[in-house]
């Protein structure tokens, strides 16, 4: 099957976690990245795990990638950038607002050269506004959001806000972003025009607490018990999503308590969520006599939607991501290590990992050459520390 971005070059000048899987996305789908680093190799390089120096963790979120190292405080390498740009589709980049700008590569003075490039800038909280200039990790992104204080209302007796340990807000603003630059792939068909893109990550976390957005609008009375918990069982626990009135119908069904359909406590939603507390310690009245897989075989035979809880490791193990092709292999200089292709599938086109994650700056001259540099002004820019 062919690749939907088989004739897009993008210029990848992101860091981290959130620009850079926003970028691979597009490799995925078979766009040229060139991804633009500084001499000392962005950030994600000297994170572990390591196999012969190299990072696997850099190598899942940049799979697919040439690798080209420039010092962009060198005029030098800032002609370099504008040379590529003339023949780019996108850019992506990361930096707190205002950086590129300092470079002399903002998106007015590269779409003046390139009047089709889709400029795609993720920042913390926008291009603009009050807060534009702050820094901004996925944590403190969390917080800002109310997404910890959220997710401590689910923890009983927690009183302490605590890191939920997962770079949520990364991975859903690069999702974002690409979905919004491919967005603008399709603009670019109709107008010709290509435009920037401006992501934040503080919208994005918001963009989940959906059920929260409006509870923040119109108060809605708290249950007694958060109505999606871990369910005791004799061995453990099992999460049950009861999220219907058929999912409701089956797990009584499932705990041979067909009584709770016609009790007032259950019958309606609202009756239920007043009463989560008296009907989660029903239902561990029944589910804490069987084992956790015994609850899980039978709430699954019901119909229930239910899980037990798993590591990730566990979770990789899962036959259904075997069928499903979920996991591609990636070679680089440690060897081969598993990444997650994307979680979607095209049926006539192939959007899998490509099985490759460059070196720091194994492409640089390939690169150059191709942007017109002749081997001899190759040589230069790399003496004089323009490129690397």
């Amino acid at each position: 099957m062919t690749r939907p971005f088989a004739n897009l070059r993008v210029l990848d000048f992101a860091t981290t976690i959130a620009g850079p899987y926003c970028a691979r996305l597009l490799a995925d789908g078979g766009a040229e990245v060139i991804k633009i680093e500084t001499a000392e190799g962005e950030l994600m390089r000297n994170r572990p795990p390591y196999r012969n120096g190299a990072s696997t963790a850099y190598g899942q979120l940049n799979a697919g990638k040439r690798s080209l190292v420039l010092d962009l405080k060198n005029p030098a390498s800032v002609e370099v950038v504008k040379k590529l740009v003339a023949k780019a589709d996108i850019l992506v980049e990361n930096f707190r607002p205002g950086v590129m700008k300092r470079f002399g590569l903002s998106y007015d003075v590269l779409a003046a050269i390139n009047p089709k490039l889709i400029y795609t800038a993720i920042s913390g909280y926008g291009q603009t506004g009050p807060s534009a200039g702050l820094a901004a990790y996925a944590p403190a992104v969390h917080a800002s959001a109310g997404f910890d204080l959220t997710h401590l209302s689910f923890q009983a007796g927690r009183t302490r806000p605590d890191n939920c340990g997962i770079y949520v807000a990364d991975i859903l603003t690069g999702t974002y972003a690409y979905g919004a630059t491919v967005t603008a792939l399709v603009q670019r068909g109709v107008t010709g025009r290509g435009q920037m893109v401006d992501v934040s990550m503080l919208e994005s976390m918001l963009a989940l607490t959906l059920g929260e957005v409006q509870a923040a609008q119109f108060p809605v009375p708290p249950p007694g018990r958060p109505m999606f918990g871990p369910v005791a069982t004799s061995d453990g626990f099992i999460m049950p999503a009861i999220a219907s009135e058929r999912s409701f119908q089956n797990v009584a069904a499932a705990a041979g308590r067909p009584d709770w359909v016609a009790d007032p406590r259950f019958a309606l939603f609202a009756d239920r969520r007043d009463n989560w507390g008296h009907f989660v310690d029903e239902l561990e009245a029944w589910s804490t006599k069987l084992t956790t897989a015994e609850v899980e075989a039978a709430l699954n035979a019901a119909g229930v939607p239910c899980s037990v809880y798993r590591t990730v490791a566990e979770a990789l193990q899962d036959p259904q991501l075997v069928h499903r092709g979920a996991l591609a292999t990636v070679n680089d200089a440690g060897g081969n290590f598993k990444v997650m292709n994307p979680p979607y599938r095209l049926s006539d086109a192939d959007t899998s990992v490509q099985g490759f994650a460059s070196g720091l700056g194994e492409h640089s001259r390939e690169v150059l050459a191709e942007a017109g540099y002749s081997p001899a002004e190759i040589d230069t820019l790399i003496s004089t520390g323009a490129a690397a």
